[in-house]
């Protein structure tokens, strides 16, 4: 018997979902190949691993960028990896739905459907990324109630009103995770004339990083390149530095949720002032985001339960009503048969 599965295709992690059994595979979106036999040779978290750390013949790449496929082979092989990985031999080829951003273009769609069905899915549906994210998050999206859902994964910040199993008013900017870790990277060259990586930076966000400033303020000792001496330096950072160092994200973050409140109708909005935003994916953790979003706005804010799994698990349990549910009812859009 064939499988169905739900796929969060995420620029920074890929979740799989296999009905009946619920997340069986977590994994960074990470490829590592050799460039000189174009062979992969790790997928998922090794490859992370790799990642600044490779000899000169070893590419170590994430082939999603802002939420989009932007190496479509490297994808490809990918999806293969995982959809093998969670369904075993393919005797019967899956039914797959993926979660893309709000604001997916025809062809990005299409490059995604079609990197789907080449990797082995029987059918392929997209449904978009609030969709499901409300979905993961509990929320009973059938009802003519308004909800406001802000989902911030890595390349990627989804801010959306449903309503009535629909998107009311959306809108989706390229402003999420990785942009953290970029703006934290500009911070220490511009402040210390330091030189830090992606994981480096990753991991100032996560320890801490935050957009609102901490009751007890933390350090953190941060490894790099010094810029004038081309030497290696140590630094301390303190969790004070970082409602600067990431201001342009986080401003353009709530710009985005202040620009769809202004753009929902009336009655909705006193819907969210009862139901309040609900927050969703991994930059949603960042520290204090939720009331710097609640003192903004004005609307009680907060971070759904398991924010990192939320849209994979509303993928999974849009499982449940792929044959029933007529097209667009869950925003799930064009199906593509293998004939």
């Amino acid at each position: 018997m064939s499988k169905d599965i739900g796929i969060d295709l995420g620029t920074a992690t890929v979740l799989v979902y296999v009905k009946g059994k619920g997340i069986v595979l977590k994994e960074p979106s990470v490829v590592a190949i050799d460039r000189n036999t174009d062979r992969i040779l790790k997928v998922g978290r090794e490859a992370q691993m790799m990642l600044g750390r490779t000899p000169g013949y070893i590419t170590a790449i994430r082939p999603l960028r802002d939420g989009v496929i932007s190496q479509y082979d490297v994808t490809l092989r990918m999806l293969q990896y995982f959809i093998r990985r969670a369904c075993g031999s393919l005797l019967f080829k899956p039914r797959v739905i993926i979660c893309v951003p709000s604001g997916i273009t025809e062809v990005e769609e299409r490059a995604v459907i079609d990197a789907a069905t080449q990797a082995g899915a029987k059918h392929t549906y997209l449904i978009e990324e609030p969709v499901a994210a409300a979905i993961g998050a509990g929320i009973d999206i059938s009802m003519p109630n308004g909800h406001m859902i802000v989902d911030i994964g890595g390349g990627t910040t989804d801010v959306a009103v449903i309503s009535l199993q629909g998107i009311v008013v959306s809108e989706s900017i390229k402003v999420a995770g990785d942009k953290f870790d970029e703006a934290i990277i500009r911070y220490v060259r511009r402040k210390y004339n330091v030189l830090i990586g992606e994981r480096t930076a990753e991991e100032i966000k996560i320890k801490i990083g935050g957009a609102w400033q901490r009751e007890e303020p933390r350090t953190i000792e941060v490894k790099g390149r010094c810029l004038v001496q081309g030497l290696p330096r140590v630094v301390h950072l303190n969790s004070m530095e970082m409602p600067d160092a990431l201001e342009e994200p986080i401003t353009a973050i709530v710009e985005s949720i202040c620009s769809v409140i202004e753009r929902t109708p009336p009655e909705l909005i006193g819907d969210i002032l009862n139901n309040g935003i609900v927050m969703t994916g991994g930059g949603s953790l960042l520290y204090g985001l939720d009331r710097l979003i609640a003192n903004v706005t004005g609307i009680r804010t907060r971070v759904a339960d398991h924010p990192v799994s939320c849209v994979a698990i509303g993928t999974g349990k849009s499982l449940d009503h792929i044959s029933v549910i007529p097209e667009g009812a869950v925003n799930i859009s064009r199906q593509r048969q293998q004939r």
